[in-house]
């Protein structure tokens, strides 16, 4: 479970690992593609939506990726939630650097962040750093 600056706290974890111990979270955004989705999510029995990512990608759909997140953040302020791809580094930790600016990191420092909070790998590719500061740049 990662603590933000702002107090909100999410579980990020790769769903090819068991579920870690302890109750399952009110809700749950994850990241992949169909493929995933008919691999592991046959058992997600909690509220949770999908942003279609492909695996070391991008969103396919920047629009959706960016409301679906921002509505991770704010749920997360009185719910239990999670953020998972099949990993749990590249996609989830460039997840979590967003929601790190959301908390109020700089962008500028996002990934790092996220790689001393959350996983030493988070935001695996280039284009993965690159997507983090462009979400951050059409929050102003």
């Amino acid at each position: 479970m990662v603590e933000f600056p702002d107090g909100t706290r999410v579980q990020g974890r790769g769903l090819a690992r068991p579920r870690p111990d302890g109750p399952e979270p009110d809700f749950g955004l994850y990241l992949g593609t169909s493929r995933l989705r008919r691999k592991h999510g046959g058992g997600l029995t909690w509220p949770h939506e999908w942003v279609t990512w492909p695996d070391f990608l991008l969103p396919v759909d920047t629009a959706d990726a960016h409301r679906k997140i921002k509505a991770l953040h704010e749920r997360a302020k009185t719910e239990t939630v999670e953020v998972a791809c099949y990993g749990g580094a590249g996609r989830t930790g460039t997840v979590m650097a967003c929601l790190a600016v959301l908390s109020g990191v700089p962008a500028d420092q996002a990934v790092a962040w996220t790689r001393a909070h959350y996983h030493e790998r988070a935001v695996e590719t280039p284009w993965q750093r690159g997507w983090v500061k462009r979400f951050a740049g059409r929050l102003d």
